[in-house]
């Protein structure tokens, strides 16, 4: 009997649902960035405020006051959106919405009674209390009401393009190409009787493999484990194909416990084997290059390209492509890309994505 091989288990956390506030259709107003966002809309708005307003030889100052005022109520409201977030990703969208909408409401009537005392107007004649604070409230309900109908439709738009992504994402998943489960069920069945504690360790990486797409595709693995399902499957095809596959690692400074989307390597070698190797007479060579640099993941496959005659038919390698380039734009956004090209009679494929969490433990 062979050694029995452990079985590695997927890291639980989800690349597009990397927490609860993924399904919220607010933004995280404690980010740095969204508050950098608040500042320049809320500016935005001032000077409309401004210019919509009748001329004043003093543009500039009342330029400062209204945006000193707008940039008060606008930085105090994304505080109290974040502060009172976990309460709100707790109740429906729609109690969330109306209480998001009440509380902006709340902030803009009392920092506009509070400006009004501070700067002194409840003590100039003529000035319309009432009419001070309406008109506050007049503007500020419809901003925040604009504001918080758009997060609310782009994150259902968000919420409609992800399902259909993970609809195609899994229909791709529950494909399994026939031809590769048959060879190796011939595989194993002709070392069986010959060399049967090779039979069982070619059963066990067939197993580990189908344990892995039968899997979530949402969820991630770590470097390491995706680089060892590409060693699973090459074990497999290395014992159908024998001589006609080589294959060449290289593989520089790589964070092995970062957590990466699962199956992203191993369909760049699964096609290059099924549309590059086999089809030749000679076999050839595949050279899977992964690298890490400045907080970019590279994986690279290289394989020798057939002759038009050689080539197997159908498009199966469009739509392995088309899914590896769809899971990361949800998983990374722009940041990731899919890139392809042919050289020097080598077809090439490389993925790069930024590795924000290495793996590693803080020190």
């Amino acid at each position: 009997m062979s050694k029995q091989k452990p079985m590695n288990e997927i890291a639980p956390r989800s690349a597009l649902t990397a927490g609860l506030s993924d399904s919220f259709f607010l933004p995280n107003f404690c980010g740095i960035r969204l508050v950098f966002a608040v500042v320049v809309v809320a500016e935005l708005l001032a000077f409309i405020l401004v210019l919509a307003g009748p001329w004043s030889s003093n543009y500039w100052g009342e330029l400062g006051l209204v945006s000193l005022f707008v940039q008060w109520v606008a930085l105090v409201s994304a505080a109290v959106l974040c502060g009172i977030r976990r309460w709100l990703m707790r109740m429906s969208s729609v109690a969330a919405s109306l209480v998001s909408y009440l509380s902006l409401l709340l902030v803009t009537v009392v920092l506009s009674e509070i400006a009004f005392r501070l700067a002194g107007m409840a003590d100039q004649p003529g000035l319309d209390h009432a009419g001070f604070l309406l008109r506050n409230l007049a503007i500020s309900a419809l901003v925040s009401g604009m504001v918080l109908r758009y997060f609310y439709v782009r994150h259902q738009w968000a919420q409609q393009v992800q399902a259909e992504a993970q609809a195609r994402v899994q229909a791709l998943q529950a494909r399994i190409r026939p031809h590769f489960l048959f060879n190796s069920l011939n595989t194993i069945a002709a070392l069986t009787s010959s060399r049967p504690e090779l039979a069982e360790e070619v059963v066990q990486d067939l197993a580990e493999l189908f344990r892995v797409t039968m899997r979530d595709m949402r969820e991630q693995v770590t470097l390491e484990q995706e680089l060892n399902f590409t060693r699973s499957y090459l074990r497999i095809e290395a014992q159908r194909l024998g001589d006609r596959l080589s294959v060449d690692w290289t593989l520089k400074n790589l964070p092995l416990q970062a957590p990466v989307p699962a199956l992203v390597l191993q369909p760049l070698v699964e096609n290059a084997v099924y549309h590059g190797i086999e089809p030749r007479a000679g076999g050839g060579r595949v050279h899977i290059l992964a690298t890490y640099n400045k907080g970019v993941l590279r994986l690279e496959v290289r394989n020798p390209l057939p002759t038009q005659m050689q080539r197997p038919q159908g498009n199966g390698n469009r739509m392995a492509l088309d899914n590896i380039r769809e899971r990361l734009q949800l998983a990374y956004g722009p940041e990731a890309r899919l890139e392809m090209d042919q050289r020097e009679g080598l077809y090439r494929v490389r993925v790069l994505f930024p590795l924000t969490d290495t793996g590693e433990a803080p020190e």
